[in-house]
């Protein structure tokens, strides 16, 4: 037999007892057996479906406590049945568990279906009832449960009952549930107070003699294998009190109840440890007998109940509430409430609990209120709230201690103090109930605990389900193929960090939906970020929570999270992972609360109003502390935190002089204090007497609403209140028949608090008139003018009413705010909206005209485009589905003029970002005060603004502005002829203010520049930036890559505070340089940051710079080059080396023979290379040298040095061509340009038509000397067109060019006919005497004469290679008798070889005769002939 693992169902039982079977079917069906004998067997069930939860024991019994309701509900002789067996399964020993395959299992029930039928003939009958439940249940299957009816939601009058019913399916049945705020009620323990009932799926609860404690959310909750499924409903009891008759009257006992309250208790001081008594006399008249009042104590609203700290006495007269063995938990407000039929009546005063004596001087007082929450098994959250007090130092953290109840030992739970007022305990022993308190700790010391906290359970939700359970013994026998045996359980989803600081972190998830009929555990895995392995948290024990604490994690580190899923049959697959999350605290600590303002209220009292903290997250509330002017000691006025941002300070020493800061608390800790408030001197406000007046008359009564017996009459309050507020109003009335009135009587004793009222026990058909008149504490007002006469008949219109209550603010001389209240009589639909509607008051009734078209939803509008000066008058119609009512009274005149003097509301933005509403009243009166308002509503809600009124100004500051406070802001000084005024914040009025509040918060220094570096002499960096305007105060820090740097050896500092200008200087840049410099202002509240950054390749050139600057300076301190070598190009061509030095010995270049080409000339020296060529390409260098040093310039002429000086060449040689001419000969044509000088690299391109010129024998193109050509023979018609020549400048190229057409192509052709035949005389000519070819032996000397012709005289030159050649020691040139002209070349070498010419050139034309000459070495050409042979 197999034995039974963790999760199956274990029980001890006597020895030798009988066994229990349970065996489960393919269909999931189940059958229970009891063994009689051994071999005897009783089916008792074969279809009642059972699930079994091995890890619930209290499932298990409440499934077998649902299953005996039903059978009691079907059956006696099951019932004792049942009982038999439970009796008997008592006396079972163990619970086993036994596999089997089908075929085996189906044999085995075969067997005892037949032993059944023959051995008991009792089993027949259960038989026969087993079929006529299968008749009754066609469906077998189980379902989960289904609420059919759900439970409705009630109200209820207190002292009355209450019944909520629902109907539920489901198979098996459900066992319901009912609950009370999520607490479960246990009615059989409170049968006066709950009734439950359950009948054919029909259930009730039904509460008794509801009280006020009875309203609650109430969830019903039903349960069976297949699963759970709850309803809501809401219970809501309505106390009599407070709905009582407009006068108080109580029909119940006929009388009126006045409630007075005398001897209160004052605002109470207590320490902790004491006990502390409030108390109030209640006086109730008139006394009824056996009628006693309701008397509720509250503590900041929320009632107490009596408990071993609070007790509470009524003795009939006296209201007493005892506080025992006080701690600052229960410091706040406390109020009473005396509850009659006629009303109510209250009156509160608030206590303070001061700390008890430190035992220690220094250490911290205790914290307070102490809570736990998320109770399960394996931990249990405590919160608590931090002291007002630290002690001499800041607290550096918390002990948690825990006490299991019943003993008194207490064990530390955290080695280490926690910062955070937040900790999860763990090492708890399940199922026991434990007691926490939390001690405070200091340099100096640790504090006294705190107030223990509510007793709480170890132990999982799941596992608390109350109620009694029937025993369960027996074998459980499972079929091979149960899909439900042997699951392992799914993945967990939804896996989250709730919380995470720098202590703890806690992890919750889902549990899977794959888990079988088995409860599940888990087991949590954690992995560093960045490495792979997971680690196993829970190795020793799994979890049964989905929630889970981890501890003892690195901070700062980053971790991810996994869960896993166990139970029998094994470990599921891990859940997807969570993010990193970084061991850390996440919860900022709050923003110090904004400036606090104290004022004056009592000779013992300051109140105190301050900004709250911006972006604050889980705020626990305030501490404010007080100090006395000169004293420096800080005393705490609260020693409970509380969270409005005002609050009186009591117990002050009359006439002394306070200052008031405030600190925000949430569980990371204190926020910074506020900075100190103005000193304030404690004393009372002082009012000055002015004599009131009885007010105003009443104006405009009109009737509101008709019907057979009574009118609802409505009127204006009166413009003046005479210096007090209207307290009420009195109405007369009168008949009128027949046009006489009557006699005026009053209809009301006690004064009314509205301005309408119902004017009843009228006779219908009868006309009546009324006034009104006003009432405050100097007295009654005279009668306001009579209504007209109005007939008391039911009105059958359907129409609204007319609007009341109309009144204007805000006269200006061109606008008026109307303001209105709705009808009192709606017509058949609600009213949807109004229509205001104007004229002079001087015009007639045709002239009243709308002031808007579409309808106005509000109950007020601002009337503009009025004419200053003019009087109007308004009236307002109402509007419902039907249509438009009628006009209401007239409301004016009003004339349209700004009294004198008159002031608007202004917005302010102080110097630390506060937003507020200013408006200033130079005529206040003794009693006057202002009532602020939005959108034309008095604004109750101090959450969103903080007004501060005195001394004619008040101010309405926005606690924290946002889109919420959009709308038109008014305030109206009462007690005045209607100052009043409004501003109107819109959203982008609202984006500009948190701007300009940003700037004041934050203010920030201006630059005129930012900074900016500059190299100076020396290779010296200087970082500078100009501020346009700072103080004297203004300090700078100056800082690197974050590290704040100081005057020394490496950076000089310099701040003129006079220009605004901040330098910084260093005598030069290393390779650790590298990085961010930054200057941070700080200039009072405002700072300012600029930040140069130099890194990468930028740094580097920066500091390569910076070390040749340095170079550069120690260069000059001996001879040097002002300019270095450099080149230039001569309008004639010649190339000329150029550089400028400190006049010192110079060393040239080359040989000696090119140091003569150098000329000086004021520290200039210049080398005239003459017409480059390549021989010419080489290095070029200067030295400078002396006693002081040496200093070298050069210039390399080679590849792109060279190929520089023959671009600029080519540009002077473009640069020097003049324009296109042309000259006929006796052949053609020539077009040509003259420039300075031809080089043979220059490149000379013709076009024509822009088209390129190909060469050919009629057409050439050319060089002769220093003459650019174009030959043209023979030239026709097609030559015609614009000719131009592009000469390559090393850049683009210069173009010359010449249009060949019209009178200059007829003048040409007249030349060349003209012209032929002198030109063939005159033309010069190289007439002969020049051979083709000159073969010369290299050495010998080579002399050639040619001889020339032309009339005038033609110039000669001679050239080789097409580059003009100069007479010299070399070549010797001579040109004879204007007829011979010779060349003579002394020592021919082989680079004398080449192509000659002979050019002559005159006026007609020009001629070359070219020849070749050829040198050979006679040893080369013997040589060249030994290696032919």
């Amino acid at each position: 037999m197999q034995k039974p693992d963790s999760g199956s169902a274990r029980r001890s039982l006597e020895p030798n007892a009988p066994t229990w079977q349970w065996t489960r079917t393919k269909k999931l069906s189940a059958m229970l057996f009891r063994c009689l004998e051994p071999g005897e067997y009783c089916a008792l069930c074969s279809h009642v479906l059972v699930g079994l939860y091995c890890s619930s024991h209290d499932v298990v019994r409440g499934l077998m406590e649902a299953q005996e309701e039903e059978v009691t509900e079907e059956g006696i002789n099951y019932v004792a049945m049942r009982n038999l067996f439970v009796r008997e399964a008592r006396e079972a020993m163990e619970v086993k568990v036994e596999k089997k395959t089908r075929s085996k299992h189906v044999r085995e029930s075969a067997v005892r279906l037949e032993m059944s039928r023959t051995v008991n003939p009792f089993h027949s009958f259960v038989n026969e009832w087993l079929e006529f439940r299968k008749k009754m249940n066609p469906d077998s299957l189980t379902h989960r449960p289904e609420f059919i009816v759900k439970p409705r939601g009630q109200t209820v009058w207190e002292g009355k009952d209450v019944k909520l019913h629902c109907t539920v399916a489901g198979w098996p049945k459900p066992r319901i549930a009912w609950y009370k705020n999520n607490v479960l009620i246990d009615a059989k323990a409170h049968p006066e107070k709950y009734t439950a009932e359950s009948n054919y799926n029909m259930h009730s609860l039904e509460i008794k003699n509801c009280d006020f404690f009875d309203t609650a959310k109430y969830h019903v909750s039903a349960l069976n294998v297949k699963g759970e499924t709850s309803a809501v409903a809401s219970v809501v009891v309505k106390s009599r009190s407070f709905y009582v008759s407009v006068d108080g009257f109580s029909p119940e006992h006929g009388v009126t109840f006045e409630t007075t309250i005398i001897d209160k208790f004052e605002v109470a001081f207590g320490s902790e440890g004491e006990t502390l008594s409030l108390g109030c006399t209640v006086i109730i008249y008139p006394t009824v007998k056996k009628y006693q009042p309701e008397v509720v104590w509250y503590r900041n609203s929320v009632p107490l109940k009596p408990s071993k700290w609070v007790h509470t006495h009524w003795s009939g007269e006296r209201a007493v509430l005892t506080l025992v063995h006080l701690n600052k938990e229960d410091e706040g407000m406390y109020t009473l409430r005396v509850n009659t039929k006629s009303g109510y009546d209250t009156y509160a005063a608030y206590v303070f609990v001061r700390d008890a004596d430190v035992e220690v001087e220094g250490v911290p007082v205790a914290p307070l209120d102490v809570r736990c929450h998320d109770a399960n098994k394996d931990y249990v959250v405590v919160t608590w709230k931090q002291p007002a007090v630290e002690g001499s130092s800041s607290i550096l953290g918390y002990y948690i201690d825990r006490c299991e109840v019943g003993t008194h030992h207490w064990a530390q739970c955290n080695e280490v103090p926690v910062k955070y007022a937040r900790f999860p305990v763990t090492g708890l022993v399940e199922g026991r109930s434990y007691v926490f308190r939390v001690r405070a700790v200091n340099k100096a010391g640790v504090s006294r605990p705190s107030r223990i906290s509510e007793a709480v359970v170890a132990m999982d939700p799941s596992d608390r389900a109350p109620g009694p359970s029937a025993p369960w013994t027996g074998m459980i026998k499972f079929t091979e193929e149960d899909p439900t045996v042997g699951v392992v359980p799914g993945e967990p989803t939804d896996v989250v960090v709730t919380e995470a600081t720098k202590s703890y972190v806690v992890l919750a998830w889902k549990p899977p939906a794959q888990r079988g009929h088995e409860g599940v555990m888990y087991y949590i895995e954690k992995r560093i970020s960045g490495t792979d392995t997971w680690q196993r948290v829970n190795t020793g024990m799994p979890v049964k929570s989905p929630r889970f604490a981890l501890f003892d994690l690195a901070e700062g580190k980053s971790y991810s999270f996994r869960v896993r899923c166990c139970n029998s049959a094994g470990v599921g697959e891990a859940s997807e992972s969570t993010g990193e999350v970084i061991v850390g605290d996440k919860l900022d600590l709050p923003s110090a609360p904004g400036n606090p303002v104290a004022t004056r209220n009592t000779d013992t009292s300051v109140v105190v109003f301050w900004g709250a903290s911006k972006d604050v997250q889980h705020l626990v509330g305030y501490y404010i502390e007080c100090s006395v002017v000169g004293t420096d000691v800080w005393m705490p006025c609260n020693n409970k935190p509380v969270k409005q941002t005002r609050f009186v300070c009591h117990g002050l020493i009359t006439g002394a002089n306070y200052v008031f800061k405030v600190k925000a608390v949430n569980a990371a800790g204190y926020s910074q204090s506020s900075p100190n408030s103005d000193a304030v001197v404690v004393q009372a406000a002082i009012c000055k007497w002015v004599p009131l007046t009885v007010p105003g008359k009443p104006t405009g009564v009109t009737l509101l609403e008709a019907f057979k017996d009574y009118m609802v009459l409505g009127w204006n309050a009166p413009a003046n209140n005479g210096g007090a507020d209207i307290r009420g109003y009195f109405v007369d009335y009168r008949t009128v028949k027949g046009g006489v009135a009557g006699k005026w009587h009053e209809m009301n004793h006690q004064a009314l608090t509205t301005t309408s009222y119902k004017a009843e026990n009228l006779k219908e058909r009868l006309f009546y008139q009324f006034q009104v008149r006003a009432v405050n504490m100097a007295g009654v007002s005279k009668p306001s003018l009579p209504s007209a006469p109005l007939e008391c008949k039911e009105w059958t219109i359907t129409v609204p009413g007319v609007p009341v209550g109309l009144h204007v603010l805000e006269i200006r001389d061109t606008s008026v705010v109307v303001l209105w209240e709705p009808p009192v009589f709606d017509g058949r639909s609600p009213v949807n909206g109004y229509y205001l509607d104007v004229k002079e008051a001087s015009a007639g009734e045709e002239c009243w005209k709308g002031v808007h078209e579409k309808v106005n939803k509000m109950k007020y509008m601002k009337v503009t485009g009025l004419k200053g000066g003019a009087s109007y008058v308004f009236h307002v119609r109402a509007q419902n589905l039907v249509g438009v009512g009628k006009p209401s009274a007239v409301l004016g005149p009003i004339l349209a003029q700004t009294r004198p003097g008159t002031k608007e509301i202004y917005v302010d933005v102080d110097d630390d970002g506060v937003i507020s509403m200013v408006f200033e009243c130079s005529e206040m009166m003794e009693g006057s005060e202002f009532v602020w308002s939005k959108n034309y509503k008095e604004i109750t809600d101090t959450s969103r603004l903080t007004i501060i009124s005195e001394r004619g100004k008040s101010r309405a500051i926005f606690n924290s502005p946002s889109l919420e406070d959009l709308g038109t802001f008014s305030c109206v000084v009462t007690n005045t002829d209607g100052i009043s005024s409004s501003y109107t914040l819109t959203e982008e009025g609202l984006k500009r203010l948190l701007d300009i509040s940003h700037d004041h918060k934050f203010p920030v220094i201006p630059f005129k520049n930012e900074m900016a570096m500059e190299l100076l002499e020396k290779g010296r960096v200087r970082f500078w930036t100009q501020v346009e305007k700072c103080t004297s105060d203004c300090q700078v820090e100056y800082v690197f890559n974050d590290v704040i740097i100081s005057q020394g050896k490496k950076y000089t500092m310099n701040f003129d505070k006079s220009t605004g200008i901040i330098e910084m200087f260093m005598d030069s840049l290393e390779v650790t340089d590298e990085g961010t410099f930054t200057f941070n202002l700080v200039d009072g509240k405002a700072k300012g940051t600029t930040s140069l950054v130099l890194i990468g390749d930028e740094f580097r050139e920066l500091q390569k710079k910076s070390e040749f600057a340095r170079a550069e300076w120690v260069r000059k301190q001996g001879p040097h080059f002002v300019e270095y070598l450099d080149f230039s190009v001569t309008p004639d061509c010649d190339v000329l080396l150029k550089c400028k030095v400190i006049e010192t010995n110079v060393n040239n270049y080359k040989d000696d023979e090119d140091a003569k080409k150098i000329e000086r000339q004021d520290g200039e020296l210049t080398f005239n290379i003459g017409k480059i060529s390549k021989h010419d390409a080489g290095v070029y260098e200067v030295f400078l040298k002396d006693e002081r040093g040496r200093d070298k310039s050069t210039f390399n002429l080679t590849d792109a040095g060279y190929q520089a000086v023959m671009n600029e060449l080519f540009r002077v040689i473009a640069n020097s061509s003049s324009e296109i001419k042309v000259l006929s000969t006796e052949h053609g044509i020539v077009l040509y340009s003259t420039v300075t000088y031809y080089h043979e690299d220059l490149r000379v391109g013709w076009l024509h038509k822009d088209g390129k010129i190909a060469a050919s024998e009629r057409v050439k193109s050319g060089v002769t000397g220093d003459q650019l050509w174009l030959k043209i023979n023979e030239p026709t018609e097609k030559d015609k067109g614009k000719y131009s020549m592009d000469i390559f400048d090393g850049k683009d190229g210069v173009k010359r060019a010449f249009d060949l057409t019209g009178q200059a192509w007829q003048e040409l052709s007249l030349m060349i006919d003209t012209c032929t035949f002198i030109s063939c005389l005159d033309r010069a000519r190289v007439v002969g005497g020049l051979p083709d070819v000159v073969a010369i032996q290299e050495g010998k000397s080579l002399n050639l004469t040619g001889n020339v012709w032309g009339e005038p005289v033609p110039e000669v030159s001679w050239t080789k290679n097409e580059k003009q050649l100069v007479s010299d020691d070399h070549y010797k040139l001579k040109f004879e008798h204007n007829k011979f002209a010779s060349i003579t070349i002394a020592a021919v070498t082989t680079a004398d070889s080449g192509k000659y010419a002979l050019v002559v050139k005159n006026k007609y034309g020009t001629e070359a005769g070219e020849f070749t000459v050829s040198v050979y070495n006679p040893e080369e050409e013997e040589s060249k002939e030994e290696k032919k042979d």
